[in-house]
């Protein structure tokens, strides 16, 4: 699942994921953010609704990355005055810069489970101090090989607890489509589960 991949896959329209727009989710959570001056990073975007929401919506310091170079220029195309120097052409891994909010839509569940810890620790890296890492996870696993890869909130829970101080619960905004199937995760750099809500 390397560039050319993904790249196939936006050339060929196979993007089952991609819901047209900022998931309900996100949005809200976005729009109860009151300094739009916070650093935010949205990784594996692909179409990145949610860049294009936030950027719509008077934030001024948002940066999208993302392994699909036609997803990027797709983003480009529809926002032509986003800042060329805040999308990045890059692989995740190799990412330096800090964020004080990272926002997770449909990225962790393209990584192949194998890369799950290696997420987990580059996330924290890459947060600020107190930085947040929140968004949506698939509340299951898939009778199929992925992409997209599903899991459990247990799994969830032993993955990310060595980093962060984090809290899932089921999306009670979810499209309809995926009602039921989906975690809300709030993550703030840091180690020890702790109980919490949006």
């Amino acid at each position: 699942m390397n560039q050319e991949y993904w790249n196939e896959r936006y050339a060929l329209g196979e993007t089952g994921w991609d819901i047209g727009f900022v998931s309900t989710p996100i949005k809200e959570y976005i729009d109860q953010i009151d300094d739009k001056t916070k650093k935010i990073l949205v990784p594996g975007a692909g179409n990145a609704y949610e860049v294009e929401y936030l950027y719509n919506q008077g934030f001024t310091n948002i940066f999208v990355l993302d392994l699909a170079s036609l997803a990027l220029e797709a983003l480009k195309k529809r926002l032509p005055s986003f800042p060329d120097s805040h999308i990045i052409h890059d692989d995740f891994f190799k990412h330096h810069g800090t964020y004080d909010i990272i926002l997770e839509q449909t990225f962790f569940c393209a990584l192949d489970p194998s890369l799950r810890a290696k997420y987990t620790s580059k996330m924290n890296e890459i947060l600020s101090h107190k930085g947040k890492l929140v968004g949506v996870l698939f509340s299951s696993v898939f009778p199929f090989q992925g992409p997209p890869f599903g899991g459990t909130i247990d799994e969830y829970q032993k993955l990310f607890a060595p980093s962060f101080n984090v809290s899932f619960e089921p999306c009670y905004n979810s499209i309809e489509p995926r009602m039921g199937n989906e975690l809300w995760m709030k993550g703030i750099k840091g180690s020890g589960i702790q109980a919490g809500t949006h």
